[in-house]
């Protein structure tokens, strides 16, 4: 899981094989395989450096 934080200040964890797409529009929107959207206030490269490191542990272990 990957912590990210929503426009309205609450963290909320993320399952990065949920993720579909990640775009700035200018507010970063999460869209998960779901269809369900999430605006959050981390940038579109801050997610993708989330989920490297997501992915880095998970191969780590």
């Amino acid at each position: 899981m990957i912590e990210v934080t929503k426009i309205n200040g609450v963290k909320i964890l993320i399952n990065p094989h949920l993720l579909e797409v990640v775009e700035e529009t200018p507010d970063t929107v999460l869209t998960l395989t779901t269809g369900k959207k999430i605006i959050v206030k981390e940038s579109r490269q801050e997610i993708k450096n989330l989920v490297k490191l997501y992915r880095k542990d998970i191969l780590a272990d």
